[in-house]
């Protein structure tokens, strides 16, 4: 464990050491640690796990950043389900990651979604848990959440991606670079101004023009009016990410993201989540800007019984962050619908009672199609 970071790991955090981890690649990973948080307790058949997966630079801390989804009667119930959640493996809040992996054998390598999924699947076998009533995630947390039902189709028995696709598109990949040529072009070490640099790109991919709009305007920054309030905000943005990740797992992690490819060596994307049959809730912020919705739709396109909803924000991609109560609903609703057989709907578009728009769309139609608008609640 990197102990610059330990103040920010919860104390009822656990980890396993998984020894040795084959990668992808064909590398060797050894002394592989993975930190995890549960909540509630395993059913005695061992049918009632939800793993949560988590963002680029999240934490095993659902209850710190989806607080809103998280609780009794809310759409992860520690009353009904064993919700777990892992640090992703290459990150720097406990599991193995650049800055506390020490080895002979060089330095730490680069790894994929899938060696992501592969690590959190041993976790798992030691947990007790053969299959997962669900797998949700945001973002990369998406791009887990996919891997799962491509790797282990039999495991899941439910799936919500939520702003993300089913591979890094040029854009991303375009983003990431940037940002990783800003900690390079830091020649200290830790590259503190770059890591707050590739901050401050981030964070306007996080967001949307109208959200950045709406809060600052041009307005000039109070403490400093020579310069505008956006601007203070991203210093801000910058300076308190740098006290709490480590650039080495930064540079890692946006490279496993820029690998992922659902359909990588498996026949395309179609091919890939063909042999998934749950039903999936695909969940697009229609003012993403790093995501777009139309990676939503070709998604849900791809995906066997597959519903799309839209989560209207003015934040941008953070919107699946932010929005935690609306989110919330629209999980929760799905939950409800899948555990009654009533999900995924019929493909045409329909108004829920809880006055979501959903649409619901096949495998075998890829074109895209329309995200219905969440109705005001």
């Amino acid at each position: 464990m990197t102990l610059e970071f330990a103040h920010w790991i919860s104390p009822d955090t656990r980890s396993l050491v998984l020894g040795e981890v084959e990668l992808e690649s064909g590398e060797i990973l050894r002394e592989v640690r993975l930190a995890y948080r549960t909540w509630g307790r395993l059913a005695p058949g061992g049918d009632n796990a939800v793993l949560v997966c988590h963002a680029l630079t999240g934490s095993a801390d659902v209850d710190r950043w989806w607080p809103d989804l998280l609780g009794p009667g809310l759409a992860l119930d520690p009353e009904r389900d064993f919700v777990v959640c892992s640090n992703v493996l290459g990150g720097c809040y406990g599991s193995t990651g650049p800055s506390s992996y020490a080895s002979s054998d060089g330095p730490f390598p680069d790894i994929t979604v899938r060696d992501v999924v592969r690590a959190q699947a041993v976790l798992l076998d030691h947990l007790g848990i053969a299959t997962l009533r669900m797998v949700i995630g945001g973002s990369l947390g998406g791009l887990q959440a996919l891997e799962w039902a491509a790797t282990f189709p039999e495991r899941v028995r439910s799936l919500v991606p939520i702003a993300s696709s089913t591979r890094h598109s040029p854009w991303c990949i375009a983003l990431s670079e940037a940002q990783r040529r800003a900690i390079a072009a830091d020649p200290e070490q830790p590259p503190r101004a770059g890591l707050a640099a590739a901050r401050a790109i981030a964070m306007c991919s996080y967001r949307s023009p109208l959200g950045l709009g709406s809060r600052f305007d041009r307005r000039p920054d109070p403490a400093t009016p020579s310069r505008f309030a956006v601007e203070a905000w991203l210093e801000h943005h910058g300076e308190a990410f740098v006290d709490r990740f480590d650039a080495a797992s930064y540079v890692t992690l946006t490279r496993t993201m820029d690998s992922h490819d659902v359909g990588r060596g498996r026949g395309g994307v179609l091919e890939a989540l063909r042999d998934f049959r749950g039903p999936a809730l695909v969940v697009s912020v229609n003012s993403d800007v790093l995501y777009p919705p139309a990676e939503q739709e070709e998604l849900a396109g791809s995906l066997p019984a597959a519903e799309l909803v839209r989560l209207d924000s003015i934040h941008g991609h953070d919107g699946f962050l932010i929005e935690g109560p609306e989110l919330n609903r629209i999980v929760r609703s799905f939950r409800d619908r899948v555990e009654s057989g009533q999900a995924p709907l019929s493909q045409r578009p329909q108004h829920s009672p809880d006055g979501v728009a959903r649409s619901s769309v096949a495998a075998a139609n890829s074109s895209r199609r329309q995200i219905l608008a969440a109705e005001p609640s």
